[in-house]
């Protein structure tokens, strides 16, 4: 499971990836137009049942034509009531032999992704407030392993719910088909490496949230899916809820089907590997619960915590003094993201699995919430997330819209010397450093540019496919012009090392040799040129053969010439063989270490080759040989250079295979 958006971000990319590497276009070649100044809302409708259906009906059943998504629902919470829940769509498309079966909020069932982790986060809350859990413990106080001290900085349960702990990203086992692997071997065997210093750089990372909710059924003493059983379900009355995997049989009958798409085939169960990030199947009216809870509303019996531990949950977590400049931007509660809008406070999380879709968010200070859920992935990569923005932004512009001047801004005069500081290639924070899978970064690197009157240009914008332009409004924090997102910039050192655009994430600038404009275009050529001479090897041989041509060079110049190409063919072999590998892994299908370590093994005989295609070199001139020849022959040597230096950089011969 991922974050809303980056997750649908880097699934879309995985295809730029292929396409780049093999054409050695730069990541920015392919980039979408200038999206649309959004407009500022300057109404406000009633907040009503009558008037919030209108709405929905007029934008939901449309939508899910349009994109290709079999099924939808959506609850709205207010004044202490549901306002409404409403099913669109099909939870079941029928394939002629079932009937088609419409989406129910109340007894259908949707795989809510990473909108599990507020479950999470709820249950460390309840531990922190009975005295069994601090949140500024070195969490190996409560682990059975240990975590490797890589900084001096502990991990603590601040961090991990903050997005703060400072992990790497990995995707093994966030998704299966095969079922449940315990939570105990998912957070104790192979944890990603820690590369930030804890509490500095927002990071999102499942790992994380796995290991808070390891946490809660180690202390607790039973396990994670009982306790949230048992502190919040049963507690609450979602009695239509579990993070159980399989589900168990009543409910299971209930789940919507899961699709790529409305006219496709129905996919089968998705078995979640870190259960407390996203495991969760849950009915929309039971969501409904969760929000009234959250703000809330519920009788003192029904309570999860108390105000004082609800109120400290959904406040900012973090202050400069750990976060340093991106404490100006957007910051995350104990769990919940900053989704804050025309300015008013609005908390939120968002869930992707492979297939289902899912968005909530709170109006604390409105007594408001919204939840919507999909149960397709549309029929491009970005429809659901533009739906779910649809739904969650277009309400907070009907019925929460900006007062009079309240998103009214004073540019700086110090805008242009630091959008020169700025300018530059980066990369999301939410990255992949230590194995080949690091790789899969290039396609999303962003350039920062700087434009007239000091603004900046981000191409893609964050957590977008379009370009996006900001201005500076307080020295280091700059907001969207005709827009509402806010990014601060990190200096050090005199100059602009990291971008803060998100609660948990950043843009980190890359240095020269992971710079994509450079990376894509070595590669590129570099695989081109290995492709092209295995190509005109058996022309070459067929020509001498038809023409009865002798051999140019001895016994010693034929087994070196042979080495090169067995070389080459193992590079050009392993490259496909690791791209493909990516987007399986983007894919959620898992890959065997026997075949990551045999693509390894091509890649460093490819590697080794440099060592026959030099004295290929050195034999073209020793014998005189043309010198068309023996300029192909030095371009195969800086090919096969090329191609190492991709490999050692972008680790894809590092000891590790994980991912």
């Amino acid at each position: 499971m991922g974050a809303p958006r980056v997750r649908k971000l880097l699934v879309a990319t995985a295809a730029a990836l292929l396409a780049a590497v093999l054409t050695g276009a730069t990541a920015q070649s392919a980039q979408a137009l200038v999206a649309p100044p959004i407009p500022t809302p300057v109404t406000t409708a009633e907040l009503n049942q009558a008037d919030v259906d209108a709405w929905l009906d007029g934008l939901l059943p449309a939508a899910l034509d349009r994109s290709g998504i079999a099924g939808a629902a959506v609850s709205v919470v207010h004044d202490g009531a549901v306002l409404t829940e409403r099913g669109f769509g099909r939870s079941d498309t029928g394939n002629g032999e079932t009937p088609a079966k419409a989406v129910d909020p109340e007894s259908t069932l949707f795989r809510v992704g990473s909108v599990s982790k507020l479950f999470t986060a709820t249950s460390v809350l309840q531990l922190v407030e009975s005295g069994d859990l601090d949140l500024d413990t070195d969490v190996n106080d409560y682990l059975d392993f240990t975590l490797p001290a890589t900084f001096d900085e502990p991990i603590t349960l601040r961090h991990l719910l903050t997005h703060t702990a400072g992990f790497e990203e990995r995707l093994d086992g966030n998704v299966r088909s095969d079922g449940n692997l315990s939570l105990h071997d998912f957070v104790s065997i192979n944890p990603p490496e820690r590369v930030f210093e804890p509490g500095t750089v927002p990071a999102y990372s499942n790992y994380s949230n796995a290991l808070a909710g390891y946490i809660v059924e180690r202390v607790s003493g039973m396990p994670f899916e009982e306790y949230v059983d048992r502190q919040i379900f049963d507690r609450i009355g979602m009695d239509s809820s579990s993070f159980e995997q399989p589900l168990p049989a009543p409910l299971a009958s209930r789940l919507s089907n899961a699709y790529a798409n409305a006219s496709g085939p129905a996919a089968p169960f998705e078995f979640v590997g870190p259960v407390p990030a996203g495991a969760l199947s849950a009915s929309t009216a039971d969501i409904s619960q969760f929000m009234l809870a959250q703000l809330g509303e519920l009788p003192d019996e029904q309570s999860l915590f108390s105000d004082a531990t609800r109120e400290l949950m959904q406040q900012p977590a973090l202050d400069a003094d750990s976060l340093g400049a991106f404490a100006s931007g957007p910051r995350m509660t104990l769990g919940f993201f900053d989704d804050s809008r025309n300015g008013h406070r609005i908390i939120g999380h968002g869930g992707d699995t492979q297939f289902f879709h899912s968005h909530l968010q709170l109006f604390p200070d409105e007594r408001t919430g919204i939840y919507v859920t999909l149960n397709s992935s549309g029929a491009s990569p970005i429809d659901t997330l533009e739906l779910r923005e649809a739904v969650v932004q277009g309400f907070a512009d009907r019925y929460f819209p900006a007062t009079s001047g309240a998103t009214e801004t004073t540019v700086t005069d110090t805008g242009a010397e630091h959008a020169a500081l700025a300018a530059g290639t980066y990369e999301t924070s939410r990255s992949f450093q230590s194995t080949f899978i690091s790789a899969i970064g290039l396609p999303s690197q962003v350039q920062v540019t700087t434009e007239a009157e000091g603004r900046l240009l981000i191409t893609p914008g964050p957590e977008s496919l379009h370009p996006a332009l900001f201005e500076e409004i307080e020295p280091w924090v700059w907001q969207e012009v005709d827009g509402q997102r806010i990014i601060t910039l990190r200096e050090s050192d005199g100059a602009v090392d990291a971008i803060g655009f998100s609660s948990a994430f950043a843009f980190l600038r890359v240095d020269t040799v992971h710079n994509s404009a450079i990376a894509f275009p070595v590669l590129g050529v570099s695989a081109a040129v290995l492709l092209g001479s295995l190509l005109l090897w058996p022309i070459g041989a067929f020509v001498r053969r038809r023409l009865n041509l002798p051999a140019r060079v001895g016994r010693k110049g034929s087994v070196v010439r042979i080495l090169t190409r067995v070389g080459s063919g193992s590079a050009v072999l392993a490259l496909v063989g690791w791209l493909v590998s990516i987007m399986l892994l983007l894919g959620d299908q898992s890959l065997p270490e026997l075949a990551l370590r045999a693509l390894q093994g091509l890649q460093l005989i490819g590697v080794l080759a440099i060592v026959p295609a030099v004295l290929n070199v050195i034999n073209g001139i020793r014998h005189h040989t043309g010198w068309k020849i023996l300029v192909g022959r030095i371009l195969v040597v800086l090919a096969l250079g090329g191609v190492a230096w991709f490999a050692l950089v972008f680790k894809l011969i590092a000891p590790s295979v994980s991912y």
